[in-house]
């Protein structure tokens, strides 16, 4: 008897650790204006608008730590309201309340516009921690209607610096790295985050992997997973628009230029922040194929990493 749970207590004690670890999910997986976009009626999105299965939330990652009860967002997309709903499934103990703190990109519709749902129109949420880079807090500060989030409290803005870490809790830290990619408002970021055993690579948005004077390879081979910028898998993808308007990594190119990684390298690779035309949103699709061919993968809401 004594033996028996003295077995019994040894696998629980054994098991504690692992479930109660920090993990990331994601969000969310298409590009600002999600999927379907407004206005299109093309194949891509007809799809989506007669049957919302199809349809994919805006890219948004969350760190969440069973033993603390927090949870983290990085990104404040569009679709906040369904994505906190996701975290309360996620974590019932902490239902209903706003995110232990939010860690932003850039200022681009879908990377930080979520915020208002934690002004006095919505959750009347109070001083929910928001990270941001120099240029990113002064346009939050200033720029209407974002500064009245921090004039009432319902956000409290924290800096960040390039290549500086932040430490969430004894187990989890958050560290920003700048990208280059168009910086109308803002500076961009990616983040890398380190759990205790394993890390990620969150970077949704960069002009051109070669644009980088740092190579994008050494920062996949520091990490267990990267989700990287997919918003387009080729050229000519938008009709009537110049691409070069809104640069972004192809997925082609990042497939040729991935191609001679070897095979658990690129098994990292999980590419997200897909707009709405990309053929990867579909399952199934040639380009999907192609993608999983080359030992690499699309994001999925849902998915989920043990760190």
């Amino acid at each position: 008897m004594l033996q028996s749970l003295f077995l019994l207590t040894s696998a629980l004690w054994a098991a504690a650790p692992e479930e109660a670890g920090p993990y990331v999910e994601v969000l969310g997986i298409a590009q600002d204006a999600g999927h379907p976009q407004a206005g299109c009626l093309q194949d891509c999105c007809s799809g989506a608008w007669q049957d919302p299965q199809q349809a994919h939330r805006v890219t948004s990652l969350a760190i969440l730590d069973p033993l603390s009860k927090e949870r983290w967002i990085l990104d404040a997309s569009p679709d906040f309201p369904a994505q906190l709903r996701q975290l309360d499934e996620a974590m019932p103990e902490a239902a209903g309340q706003a995110p232990s703190g939010i860690f932003l990109t850039h200022a681009h519709i879908g990377h930080y516009t979520g915020l208002m749902h934690l002004g006095r129109e919505a959750m009347g949420a109070k001083g929910v921690p928001v990270w941001a880079m120099p240029r990113m807090r002064a346009f939050l500060e200033q720029a209407g209607p974002w500064e009245l989030l921090t004039r009432l409290g319902n956000i409290s803005l924290r800096s960040l610096q390039d290549e500086e870490a932040i430490r969430l809790n004894d187990r989890l830290q958050v560290q920003p790295f700048l990208v280059p990619h168009r910086g109308e408002y803002t500076e961009t970021v990616g983040y890398v985050v380190t759990g205790p055993n394993k890390s990620i690579l969150y970077l949704p948005d960069i002009d051109k992997w070669e644009r980088w004077e740092r190579p994008i390879e050494a920062l996949i081979a520091k990490v267990d997973r990267a989700y990287l910028d997919g918003t387009f898998f080729a050229d000519g993808e938008i009709q009537g628009r110049s691409m070069a308007d809104i640069p972004h990594p192809f997925v082609q190119e990042s497939l040729e230029r991935f191609s001679n990684l070897p095979e658990t390298e690129r098994n990292k690779i999980h590419f997200i922040h897909l707009n709405h035309s990309n053929p990867l949103l579909q399952n199934g699709s040639a380009a999907w194929k192609d993608l999983k061919e080359n030992g690499m993968y699309r994001a999925s809401r849902g998915d989920r990493l043990d760190l």
